[in-house]
């Protein structure tokens, strides 16, 4: 299920039916009765009004319980497609459905998992959009099964977008950073081009608005370890700030300092940190050990010290609850503050972490 139409066909009777299985009654689901029924619409052009129609289907957009209706009417799909071995992701109208496979029954059970899935969306009258479908195979594969949804045999892709991020068979990540890199600088330089004030403050202030986001969306997954991802990066920066008035001459270290601004390899080290400090510390709902191990061995340093697996895998090291093992040991004691996550965050920043940056912008 793929576009935001899904929100719109959802129906209503089916909808009070799946309330009702949850165990809402009652007072409370004669509430949400009431507030889906009777409810009309007209388009407006101009001064033009539309005949008013009444609305049968669909949640509440931009509302607060329109998307949780929408989750209680999809949820139960995760239970069916768990009867097949497979494990299914679901964010708002999007599903990703993956499996391990060793053998070919695994195969065979994905496409039944396709199938079941094409079945319940006709049953509660949810399209599937199968254009927008694919076939995603990480790592070594030999022979790729053909898939299909509906007698359509689905693409097999090496990669594709998921949740803003572009996710390479191989795992690695470079396509991504070339593709948001590319958007960067046409920003970057649209903001030079666009804005009549050459104000520098209130410049570098539409930069870390408007560009900087671009490149740090959701980091923590995609962090780059190739040098030359590392510097397409940083260019985007060092590039803006050198057409900066009065800043040319300047070397790029000088420019951040004068800017009061950080590498951007120096800010993705800073959230892979802060997000391990929320793993730790159990403020994020996902379970520690699939992340991290505590080192009761080692005496010296901070008491939170984490365990560093050993991996032959290039992939695996690069991960971010492998590479982070590391920086995150060698926080000075005396400098960084482990009581709560502001007064980590306000003294981490003044660590020196230069000997786990890269020389591409000195």
């Amino acid at each position: 299920m793929t576009g935001l139409k899904a929100f719109d066909v959802v129906q209503h009777d089916k909808l009070f039916l799946k309330l009702r299985s949850y165990g809402i009654c009652d007072v409370l689901l004669n509430w949400i009765v009431n507030l889906f029924s009777n409810r009309t619409f007209s388009t407006k052009i101009n001064d033009l009004l539309s005949a008013v129609a009444n609305l049968i289907c669909g949640v509440i957009q931009s509302s607060v319980i329109g998307p949780l209706m929408f989750l209680i009417y999809i949820n139960d799909l995760i239970v069916l497609l768990s009867r097949f071995g497979v494990t299914v992701k679901l964010f708002a109208d999007d599903a990703k459905l993956y499996v391990k496979v060793v053998n070919a029954l695994a195969i065979d059970e994905l496409q039944k998992a396709l199938t079941a899935l094409s079945q319940w969306a006709d049953e509660w009258q949810l399209s599937v959009s199968v254009n927008k479908c694919c076939v995603l195979c990480i790592g070594r594969v030999d022979a790729v099964e053909q898939f299909h949804i509906k007698d359509v045999p689905l693409p097999i892709v090496t990669s594709c977008r998921d949740l803003g991020i572009t996710v390479s068979s191989n795992l690695s990540f470079s396509e991504h950073i070339k593709n948001i890199v590319a958007k960067a600088h046409q920003r970057a330089n649209m903001i030079h081009r666009c804005f009549v004030s050459r104000n520098v403050n209130l410049l570098v202030r539409a930069f870390t608005v408007y560009v900087r986001p671009l490149l740090e969306h959701n980091s923590v997954l995609w962090s780059p370890v190739l040098k030359q991802d590392i510097t397409a990066l940083e260019q985007v920066q060092r590039r803006f700030t050198k057409r900066l008035h009065g800043l040319r001459g300047l070397s790029y270290t000088e420019r951040l300092k004068l800017l009061n601004l950080q590498s951007l390899e120096v800010r993705r080290l800073h959230f892979d940190l802060i997000l391990c400090y929320r793993i730790v510390f159990g403020l994020v709902s996902v379970n520690k050990d699939d992340f991290f191990q505590l080192n009761n061995v080692s005496t010296r340093g901070h008491p939170y010290k984490l365990y560093k697996p050993f991996s032959h895998c290039r992939t695996r090291t690069s991960f971010f609850s492998i590479r982070i093992v590391n920086v995150w040991n060698d926080l000075p004691a005396d400098i960084v503050d482990f009581r709560s996550l502001q007064s980590f965050k306000k003294t981490v920043s003044t660590v020196d972490l230069s000997k786990y940056l890269s020389d591409t912008y000195s």
